[in-house]
């Protein structure tokens, strides 16, 4: 089951919002808390207030159709910043003319769901790291010599100042 979240008409454009969404996709709720939290974009904040949102909407839901949701088995299971509508404005520019531009705004959505196994039991989700077996050391590839560099010029000679002619 997922739970969702949604905000409405944020005023960033959607590809700054992606740019911090991408590192919160698919990682345990408590992480990606973290990882929003401690984050520099501007946008952060807003994403981490969405963030808990969704685990309150897990939690409500929960309790009101008497499912059994562990909050600390749900991840991002989806993270997405849509278009919203532009704001047309205008900036003025050099001899009476007007230059527009468009203020962008974002619709964005976050659902989060259970981490399910392949047997069909949910589960945490654990980053493994598979055993990495020694593998033999490859024999270094000789190098070939190094160039000699080109044979510096000489500094040209200066020739002697000549004296300015005196005028008559």
């Amino acid at each position: 089951m997922e739970f969702i979240a949604k905000l409405n008409y944020v005023r960033v454009s959607p590809q700054k919002a992606r740019l911090v969404l991408g590192l919160i996709k698919g990682r345990r709720v408590e992480e990606a808390l973290d990882t929003l939290q401690f984050n520099k974009k501007g946008i952060s904040p807003k994403l981490y207030k969405l963030l808990r949102s969704a685990v309150e909407n897990a939690n409500y839901v929960s309790a009101e159709k008497g499912l059994d949701v562990d909050v600390d088995r749900l991840i991002v299971a989806r993270a997405i910043a849509n278009d919203g509508p532009r704001m047309k404005r205008i900036r003025p520019a050099p001899m009476g003319r007007a230059y527009r531009y468009q203020r962008r705004i974002s619709h964005i959505e976050i659902a989060l769901a259970e981490k399910v196994t392949p047997n069909g039991k949910a589960d945490l989700v654990q980053k493994v790291e598979p055993n990495v077996t020694a593998k033999p050391a490859k024999k270094a590839a000789k190098k070939a010599p190094a160039k000699k560099s080109a044979a510096k010029k000489a500094p040209a000679k200066k020739q002697a100042a000549k004296k300015p002619a005196k005028k008559k």
